[in-house]
């Protein structure tokens, strides 16, 4: 341990500072610590020790010590630097946004003796033995490290990861299991719970800080081996890591949309390598550039193409809206009680909160928009309230239109408020429940709305993606998919792919243990492709099409992208500085790349800030990565100019 330390902070600045340590109190590597610098009180992350003082300046010293052991270790420490240089952000804030917050550890609630399924005995299909042995193997003429476990939707991805993490694990080494949203997967928590009885730690946002440092400690202690949670368990410090499985992994939730903003699947492949661990992906519908690299060799497939426990993909049929008066179709309406004449269940799906979506008068069409973003507000019957889904702004409907004074208005367009309520009037003799993120803000209502739903208390479960991610529930025979295309009228070059990943998933909730399962697709644009493949689960041709428009558009796979995003209050300066920039990178990127913009954001106002973008298409992206990231730290962004820097963006709204 040396006298001077190097520190750095969660602040926007790629700076290390020196300071001197406390007088016997050990301090190294990996320490938390409290500083002043200039005039405000930070807590700093130690990142090098060094007997040699400064000659140039006055060191102060520390103001305490935090912790009391390290927080990370060298290895941690690399992975933070990468990320830090790949998202261009400071160390500091990436290693913020590794590590738990909390001061002090605190006791974890304690896991009900009833949540713990029994084992059953698992037969497994001969694809899974294929994978398993695959993935565990120590093949010194097959040094692969990475796979991608595709499967239809019921074909047994989970068995094969549990498989693979009980060879880890009694190898003595450390798995991170990441799920999309912890808050769905107290199905896979309980049955890791259920085989893996000794340490398990599961890390996610309804922890509080200090429980999550209590998690942290046990990981670090090897107490716990088996990590599951979402996006940042990628981070846990487990230190001799063999194994990391990503489940869903097209996923957009394994992207953070806060500095720094990385991709999990990203982190987790250069931590593998690291680490010398392997890595496992799975999903019935990968992410594009997943797909290519599969195709390219990169990443080794292993395939699952029969639906396990007696199901069967289900048959699907696609119903035109255009010729349909109400929300829900006939055909819709007939088979939801025929379903329940049969005794089993429903879900119906829409991508979309709220009770209607547009508030307009019919006269002159003034549309209701938020005060702070450029866009229309949603009514919430239930709280009778127009809400902005960006800003969190409310008011009240109004009654009469500001603009010309006519009492002719109204809502269009219908979220799942609406829907349950009409349903609740179509099947009064049902018991229907709705799912999202509204309905389940209260702690507890989640889970019990699960629970019941399995137990067969729930006769239609109403939702937005929370019923598309993951669920297994033996009763449902009927999906009903309200509206298809909402997402493919987004400004955005992966809308297909998002729409049809979206389709397959939800339809894979069908008959996922009986041969006879139904999927109901309702369309405004039934000729669309992805809708036409997704109801056939033609994948395979839908990936080559998609690819196919990709490689003649130059969008990514087959390119990267950068995404710079302007924001400010002061629209004029924005412009100017947004245009000046423009300029600047242009002359440095010269044939490297290619510029689009400067433009302004499909969302061109949010929380009453302006937002303008340049994309950079590129298929040199070190050499162009390093000029704009160069640039940036250059020229000097005004006080108030925000720029939000997004490498290999998922989403250019």
């Amino acid at each position: 341990m040396g006298n001077y330390l190097e520190v750095v902070f969660n602040i926007p600045v790629k700076a290390t500072y020196t300071y001197s340590s406390l007088e016997n109190i050990p301090c190294d590597l990996g320490f938390r610590i409290e500083a002043n610098l200039g005039r405000r009180k930070l807590i700093g992350f130690v990142v090098g020790v060094t007997d040699i003082k400064p000659e140039a300046f006055e060191v102060k010293s520390i103001l305490r010590v935090i912790d009391k052991e390290p927080m990370f270790d060298e290895k941690l420490l690399e992975l933070a630097k990468w990320i830090a240089d790949f998202t261009m952000c400071s160390v500091g804030e990436s290693l913020s946004s590794m590590l738990p917050g909390g001061k002090r550890e605190k006791g974890l609630p304690d896991l009900a003796a009833e949540d713990i399924p029994d084992p059953k005995e698992i037969i497994l299909s001969d694809e899974q033995k294929v994978a398993i042995s695959t993935i565990i193997g120590d093949n010194s003429s097959d040094p692969s490290w990475l796979f991608y476990l595709y499967g239809i939707t019921g074909s047994g991805k989970t068995e094969v990861f549990l498989q693979a993490a009980k060879e880890a694990l009694n190898r003595n080494q450390s798995v991170i299991y990441l799920v999309p949203e912890i808050s769905l997967t107290h199905q896979v928590v309980d049955t890791l719970r259920s085989r893996f009885t000794q340490g398990v730690a599961v890390l996610h946002s309804h922890l509080t800080p200090s429980q999550r440092l209590t998690e942290w400690r046990r990981i670090q202690s090897g107490e716990a081996q088996l990590i599951i949670g979402a996006r940042s368990a990628i981070f846990a410090p487990c230190s001799n890591l063999g194994l990391i499985i990503i489940d869903e992994e097209h996923e957009n939730s394994y992207k953070s949309s806060n500095t720094p903003r990385y991709s999990a699947r990203q982190v987790a492949m250069k931590r593998a390598k690291l680490y010398g661990a392997k890595l496992v992906m799975g999903s019935a519908t990968p992410s594009l550039e997943s797909w290519k690299l599969m195709e390219d060799g990169v990443i080794k497939k292993l395939q699952l193409s029969k639906r396990l426990s007696g199901g069967a993909v289900p048959t699907a049929s696609i119903v035109d809206m255009r010729r349909e008066d109400g929300i829900l179709s006939r055909k819709l309406i007939d088979k939801i009680l025929t379903t329940y004449d049969e005794g089993r269940q429903t879900i119906l799906f829409l991508n979309r909160r709220g009770f209607s979506y547009f508030y307009h008068c019919n006269s002159c069409g003034y549309e209701m928009v938020c005060k702070n973003c450029s866009v229309p507000l949603t009514y919430h019957k239930n709280k009778d309230r127009m809400v902005c889904h960006y800003c969190g702004y409310q008011a009240y409907p109004i009654k009469s239109c500001p603009e010309c004074k006519s009492l002719d208005i109204g809502s269009s367009g219908f979220g799942t408020e609406h829907i349950e309520e009409e349903v609740q009037k179509l099947f009064p003799q049902m018991v229907v429940q709705r799912l999202d993120t509204d309905s389940t803000i209260k702690k507890g209502v989640l889970k019990k709305s699960l629970d019941d739903f399995r137990k067969g208390k729930i006769d239609i479960l109403l939702g937005t993606q929370m019923v598309a991610r993951g669920l297994n529930f033996p009763g449902v025979k009927l999906v009903g998919i309200i509206m298809a295309d909402t997402g493919l009228k987004m400004p955005d070059f992966r809308a297909a792919e998002r729409s049809f990943g979206l389709i397959v998933q939800v339809a894979g909730r069908a008959g996922r243990y009986s041969p006879d399962g139904e999927v109901i697709i309702q369309t405004f644009m039934p000729e669309n492709r992805a809708i036409i493949l997704a109801s056939t689960n033609s994948i395979e041709t839908f990936y080559r099409e998609e690819l196919d428009t990709r490689a003649l558009l130059e969008f990514p796979p087959y390119s990267r992208i950068i995404r710079l995003l302007f924001r400010s209050k002061r629209l004029g300066e924005l412009l100017n500085y947004i245009n000046d920039f423009a300029k600047d990178l242009t002359k440095i990127i010269g044939n490297d790349g290619e510029i689009l913009g400067p433009s302004e954001a499909p969302l061109s106002i949010i929380a009453g800030n302006h937002r303008h973008q340049i994309l950079l298409r590129t298929n040199n992206l070190n050499r162009v990565h390093g000029k704009t990231y160069s640039l940036i730290q250059q020229k000097k962004l005004p006080s108030y100019i925000y720029i939000e820097i997004d490498v290999d963006p998922i989403s250019l709204l």
